[in-house]
Parts: C-alpha cells; sequence; structure tokens
C-alpha cells in the first residue's frame, strides 16, 4: 500500500507519495489539472493499491473527484481536526503533504464527511442564491443610504414601502441631484438583475426536491419553507452520522463555547465552528417558527427573560428547532406540536 498526502491549492498542489515504512517514494508540485494528476500518478511507482487524504478547503471537490478515479481509496481531513498541520510552526506545502500522508499511513485522518455528487450540485444551487439573496439586501442598503442623505424625501413617502410596486415607481421618478439620480439609477438597475438571478434560482429550487419525502416532513416544522428544507436537508446529508441531537447542534455551531480553569468552568457565547448555512437556516427560521407555534413562542418568551437577551433567547430557539429537525429526520415523522406521543417534541421542558 502507499500513501498520497495531497496538499491542495488554487492553482497548484504538492503531492508526496509514502510507502508502508515510512519512506518517500516521489513527491512534487503540479498543476491543479486532471492531466497533470495523472501524469504524476501513473508511473512505475504508484502501481500498487494507494490511498489518498486532502483538507477540506477552497473547491476541494475538484481535486477529490479526480483522484477518487486513480486511487484504491480517498479521504477528506478535517482542517480544524488535523492539530499536526494546523499547530506546526513551520509551514510549507511540502510539510503539510508529509504530514497528510504520515498520518493516513498511521489510519489518524480526522475524517470530514463527503456528501455524493448530487448533493453537492444542490447545495452549489442553494448557496448561490443565498449569495444573490445577500447581495440584493446589500444593494437595498445603498438604496436607503442615498435617500438618507435626502431626509425631506420621508414627508414623500414612506421607507418601509420602498420596495413595493408603488415604491418601485416612486424611485423610478423621485427628483434628486444629479449625482444621486445616477447612483440610484444604477442601483436599481442592479437590483433588478439580481431579482432576474433570483427568479432563475428560485425555479431550480422548485424543481429540487419535488418527490423527496424527508423535505415533505421537514416542512412541517413551523418556520421551515421549502427552501430552507432543502437546505437543511442538504447540509446535513445523512442524519445517521449523527449519533446524539448535541453532536448536530456541534456541526452547526449552535453549542455555547466552554472555558474551564482552577477547577471552575463557565460557557459563552456559541462557537460558531462549525456549518454556517445550516446554522444561518435555523437561526432565520426562528422568527416565522415562534409566530406561528404557541409552544416555540412560549419557549423564546421563557429564555428571553431567563437569559436577559432577545439574541440569546433566538440563537437558543434555533437549537430547539435543530431538535425537533433531528428527531424528524430520525423518526420520520411530521412535527406535531400538540402531539405528546413524542417526548423529544414536548417544547415545554428546559432547553438542554
Amino acid at each position: 500500500m502507499q500513501y498520497v498526502g495531497v496538499d491542495h491549492h488554487k492553482k497548484f498542489s504538492y503531492l508526496m507519495v509514502m510507502d508502508e515504512k515510512g519512506n518517500i517514494v516521489k513527491e512534487g508540485k503540479i498543476n491543479n489539472t486532471k492531466e497533470s494528476l495523472n501524469r504524476f500518478l501513473n508511473n512505475p511507482h504508484s502501481k500498487r493499491p494507494a490511498q489518498a487524504v486532502l483538507e477540506a478547503g477552497r473547491n476541494w471537490t475538484v481535486m477529490y473527484d479526480w483522484l477518487e478515479e486513480e486511487m484504491d481509496d480517498v479521504k477528506l481531513a478535517h482542517p480544524y481536526k488535523v492539530k499536526a498541520i494546523a499547530e506546526a510552526k513551520i509551514k510549507t506545502d511540502k510539510i503539510d503533504a508529509k504530514t497528510l500522508a504520515r498520518l493516513l499511513r498511521a489510519d489518524l485522518i480526522p475524517e470530514a464527511h463527503v456528501p455524493n455528487k448530487e448533493t453537492r450540485h444542490i447545495k452549489n444551487i442553494l448557496r448561490q442564491r443565498m449569495f444573490f439573496v445577500k447581495l440584493s439586501t446589500m444593494v437595498k442598503n445603498r438604496i436607503y443610504l442615498v435617500l438618507d442623505r435626502h431626509p425631506h424625501l420621508k414627508e414623500e413617502f414612506d421607507f418601509k414601502d420602498l420596495f413595493t410596486k408603488q415604491g418601485r415607481r416612486w424611485l423610478s421618478i423621485v427628483e434628486l441631484p444629479e449625482r444621486d439620480r445616477k447612483l440610484l439609477n444604477q442601483e436599481l438597475d442592479l437590483l433588478k438583475a439580481l431579482e432576474e438571478r433570483l427568479k432563475l434560482s428560485n425555479s431550480w429550487v422548485t424543481n429540487i426536491g419535488k418527490e423527496n419525502k424527508l423535505v415533505k416532513l421537514l416542512m412541517t416544522i413551523p418556520g421551515i419553507g421549502k427552501f430552507f428544507a432543502l437546505l437543511i436537508l442538504a447540509e446535513i446529508d445523512d442524519i445517521t452520522r449523527f449519533r446524539h441531537k448535541n453532536k448536530l447542534a456541534s456541526y452547526a455551531g449552535l453549542i455555547p463555547s466552554l472555558f474551564s480553569s482552577g477547577g471552575k468552568s463557565h460557557t459563552g457565547r456559541i462557537t460558531k465552528q462549525g456549518n454556517k448555512y445550516l446554522r444561518w437556516a435555523l437561526i432565520e427560521a426562528v422568527w416565522p417558527a415562534i409566530r406561528k407555534d404557541l409552544r416555540l413562542r412560549a419557549h423564546y418568551q421563557k429564555l428571553k427573560i431567563r437569559k436577559g437577551s432577545a439574541n440569546k433567547a433566538k440563537v437558543a430557539t434555533a437549537r430547539k428547532i435543530l431538535t425537533i429537525v433531528y428527531q424528524v429526520l430520525k423518526t420520520q415523522k411530521p412535527y406535531r406540536s400538540n402531539y405528546s406521543g413524542y417526548p423529544h417534541f414536548n417544547l415545554a421542558k428546559a432547553n438542554n
């Protein structure tokens, strides 16, 4: 068996091949093309069975798929858990590749989950939609910024209704100094282009998961519509890889940080070391959830009083929603807030 450590970068990668005894068989820098990789791997030294490992980083999927075609096995290393690399005082591409190869040879790679190609494709579509929404929000804020330079306009039109049909008509004709009028026109043109992209993206999202039973089950949870259901399902991928609801909460970065010294411990803010897309979806789902579900609303209000902070209560409620997501996916049964047959749906209990 041979072990290939791959230090993957944007334009190039550094590869190191190691045998069972830890001897370096081959090493070198290659361009990030399939042809360069094949030339490096297809030589007399690599005819034996081989495993490869690379860290989960920017566009790791491309190199991973290429390696999977050539190797007997490919592992994806969790970047935060490869401490030997993260804590190294001397860090070069060559050293990183060698360390990965050594960890692979010793079977000490902390693996990251690798979704299948279809799930990765769905993730890319959903994340692109999130990007368009974020850009649209930024452009709307810039429009507010232009108008805020002219306070007298608030007497003509309520800024809260700027992006209704009536508001957009007003934006197209409102009188402004020439420079600000040009700026506003550019922002409106950009917003229109983004909204066209969003419409196309929404049509893709509509066609995804039409017959997926799990998507329909997640949509029974208050605050979770089609988009959030698809996003949550894609980011979790396989619920069976989480042995407990707390493992899933940790993956989402919704657990409090812990500080311990001198025999005393106290908790702080959430770690945020996890899947940011999953965490974002759950936190965004809180407001519509507590408007629709009386138990979740009572849970939120109780936490708000106890913690003395609306934001802390919101994050804690997001974790409670994630607990419901976990149980719905595990049991494959819909959420019913008034059904007492499932103790894990009893939201009157304290958050844990």
